[in-house]
Parts: structure tokens; C-alpha cells; sequence
């Protein structure tokens, strides 16, 4: 990841996106933000993210924000709904997102879901799939939409999210079984390495802190390198 990139990042108000924000600032890499409102604008600024204000649910908002004379090397979505959303982002949100990417010839793609999309629910306890499945469905709905898009892509499923300092622990799998918990800042990390990764082209990847398994699964570590 040269300092030249230029990362477009949507869902950096909060949780992993803003852990990745602060990740790429950390690395000089050049970071512009979409936002629905002003209320992270000041502390993404004050890192030296550039914000734009839109609503990735808005074709135009997000066409007008992401097809500039910047050119954008790759796009970053942690992109997921609130309880309190009328309207779920994780598959409208980021089809359109995919499609603009399409057309600006975007080098890279990598969308963050979570572990129970897709082929990986059977990972998920039944108690925790019951609460999840609404929203697995959007999310594996935009998952299908980025490997059929013809872009280059990175999935990133992680587990349980926890907002706690990076342990280092942090892995990826191909394995659809694995499932625990992870901490935001290091699933940002892991996020951020599969932007240089040529391993990680095309792959559907899983997230978890091999200290937090939920089960004693044998696995087999992905290697970025």
C-alpha cells in the first residue's frame, strides 16, 4: 500500500471503520470518508481523513462523491444497518456502492460482513442466527453482488465484535466453521493488509482472535503473504 492510494471508506463513523480510518492516517495512506451526517466530521478531519457527506443508499451521493479527479485506488465498506434503520444499508448500501466502483475502475474491493454469511452460518449458535438472520441475508445479498461484479475483491467475515485494544491475535481462515470473537482494531488491521495482499484477491475470508474460539476447531491460518 504506497502512500500514493487513495482509499474511499464508508462506514467510518463508528466501529471497524473507524478503526480502519485511524489504521490507513497511521500509514499516511490518503482516506476519504463518506458520512451520512456531520456528527464524526470533526474527528475524522482532525486525523486527516477528508469527509464527504452522503448517503450510500443515494446512487448520486455516492457517484458524485466517489467519480472525482481524485482517483479512488480501492474502496473499503463496513457498511451495515442499525436496529433503528427503516431501511438496511447492507445490501442496497453496497450494491450501490460495487456498481460506482465498477465504473470508476476501481483496483480493489473489500467489503466487511460478518462470520454467519452466507457459507458460513452453519457457524453461528441457532440462539445468535435467529437474532442475525434478517440481516445475513442483506449481507450475503452484497457478498454475491461484489464476486459476480467482476471487480477484485476481499471478503472480510469477522466474528463477535469486542472495542478493546488490538491483542495481535487476530487471524484469517478460509475455514467456514470457525466462529468467536474478535477486536475492532484488530479486524481493521487485518482489513488493511488484504489491500496490498495479491493472496487475498478474490477470497472469502473469516475473523477471529485464535484466543477467543468459541470451539476448539483445528484450523488452517490464510497467509497474507
Amino acid at each position: 500500500m504506497a502512500s500514493t492510494s487513495h482509499i474511499f471508506l464508508v462506514g467510518a463513523s463508528r466501529g471497524v471503520g473507524r478503526e480502519i480510518a485511524n489504521y490507513l492516517r497511521q500509514q499516511n495512506i490518503a482516506v476519504t470518508a463518506l458520512l451520512r451526517n456531520e456528527t464524526s466530521r470533526a474527528e475524522l478531519e482532525a486525523i486527516g481523513v477528508e469527509v464527504v457527506l452522503g448517503d450510500a443508499l443515494n446512487f448520486d451521493d455516492l457517484e458524485r462523491a466517489m467519480i472525482t479527479d481524485k482517483p479512488v485506488n480501492a474502496v473499503i465498506s463496513t457498511l451495515g444497518g442499525l436496529p433503528s434503520d427503516t431501511e438496511k444499508p447492507d445490501y442496497i448500501g453496497n450494491k450501490n456502492l460495487i456498481d460506482i466502483a465498477v465504473k470508476a475502475n476501481v483496483q480493489k474491493f473489500i467489503l466487511v460482513t460478518s462470520i454467519g454469511t452466507g457459507n458460513s452460518v452453519g457457524a453461528l449458535p441457532p440462539q445468535a442466527l435467529n437474532a442475525l438472520q434478517p440481516v445475513l441475508i442483506e449481507k450475503d445479498k452484497a457478498e454475491q453482488h461484489l464476486i459476480t461484479s467482476g471487480l477484485t475483491y476481499t471478503i472480510v467475515r469477522p466474528g463477535g465484535l469486542k472495542s478493546e485494544p488490538p491483542t495481535g491475535n487476530a487471524v484469517l481462515t478460509e475455514d467456514t466453521r470457525i466462529v468467536g470473537s474478535i477486536h475492532r482494531a484488530d479486524v481493521a488491521e487485518l482489513v488493511c493488509l488484504c489491500l496490498t495482499s495479491e493472496s487475498a484477491n478474490n477470497k472469502v475470508l473469516s475473523a477471529i482472535d485464535k484466543n477467543m474460539l468459541l470451539t476448539q476447531t483445528e484450523f488452517t491460518e490464510f497467509s497474507l503473504g
